[in-house]
């Protein structure tokens, strides 16, 4: 019987549960033809962003105004494509106990640091160096295997604290005392009940510290946003090339909405999931749980991290990359 009413109190977490898991399930499967529709409509508001771009020499209230709403809205369906960001943020918050400030501020720094990186390298190269684009490419290619290497450096990075974390708990193993679990307890930090509670703020801090954010941002943002480089190229041929900041920026603030978007309802996750299973699983598991679930965060950006860096290609042509 107490058992039977821990679990018909915790009934509102394993709705939300389900409901959660449905709303997952509908939208993958439906992910290709939402992929599809955004890459159709990046592609009509790519069209209307450099019209107006030619217009804005004439009309610059008008059209500048017009072309910083278009570049917010470019920047948000942009950033719902497949991207190495995402899948570095993804793991990242879902294998780490991050606070929800720091998630925020990760995917903030790193969205506008992408921009950022755009905007500066076709600005030393094509403004203040006088290359041609085709130099300002082989940049950015080596910008993007640079930014890949990262994402295979903080892998490593976090795969050693995992696996330090275990051999310290190896060692530890003969005073590792386990607790009885009562069926009807009222949990609390300081209890000593054996069960698992939220991270405290010292597991926390340890998980993602400030090493690993920095790691995390560079490998996200190091790689220059390619929307940002073709409206900057643009701008500059057509002589506009300030605005061509403007919405290159711009556009960086609406891939941060999107991303951190993603990185809200991936932390909130992580943390609701902790909620519904923190009377069922024993502090000595969780103390092993934590540098496991950490370590398969690890290779799986590693793995990915070297995928991108064996797929990406130099652009040849002395042209603008195509949509």
């Amino acid at each position: 019987m107490p058992l039977m009413k821990v679990s018909l109190r915790r009934w509102p977490l394993w709705l939300a549960a389900g409901i959660i898991i449905l709303l997952g399930a509908t939208f993958w499967l439906h992910w290709p033809q939402i992929l599809l529709q955004s890459v159709l409509w990046q592609r009509e508001l790519h069209q209307q962003m450099t019209q107006l771009l030619q217009q804005v020499a004439a009309q610059p209230q008008q059209a500048g105004f017009s072309l910083v709403g278009f570049s917010l809205i470019y920047g948000v369906l942009h950033a719902l494509g497949p991207g190495h960001g995402k899948v570095v943020i993804t793991t990242f918050l879902a294998t780490h106990p991050a606070k929800l400030k720091t998630s925020m501020r990760l995917t903030l720094l790193a969205s506008l640091l992408q921009g950022s990186t755009a905007i500066v390298l076709v600005t030393l190269m094509l403004v203040i160096l006088q290359t041609s684009s085709r130099q300002l490419h082989l940049s950015s290619f080596w910008l993007e295997k640079g930014s890949y290497l990262l994402v295979i450096g903080l892998g490593v990075w976090i795969g050693y604290r995992a696996l330090k974390s275990l051999w310290r708990l190896w060692r530890s193993r003969p005073t590792m005392t386990l607790y009885a679990i009562q069926a009807v307890h009222q949990h609390h930090k300081h209890c000593g009940c054996g069960h698992a509670h939220l991270p405290d703020a010292q597991q926390i801090s340890e998980a993602v510290n400030w090493k690993t954010q920095l790691l995390v941002v560079m490998s996200m943002g190091l790689r220059p946003c390619s929307g940002a480089i073709m409206m900057l190229l643009f701008a500059k041929v057509i002589g506009v090339y300030l605005w061509g900041v403007v919405s290159a920026g711009v556009m960086a603030a609406g891939t941060a909405l999107t991303i951190s978007a993603i990185g809200l309802i991936v932390q909130r996750s992580r943390t609701f999931a902790q909620r519904l299973g923190k009377n069922n699983v024993a502090a000595s598991n969780i103390r092993l749980f934590m540098p496991l679930l950490a370590l398969s965060g690890s290779l799986i950006l590693i793995v990915a991290g070297v995928a991108l860096w064996q797929s990406v290609q130099p652009v040849m042509s002395s042209g603008i990359r195509p949509f």
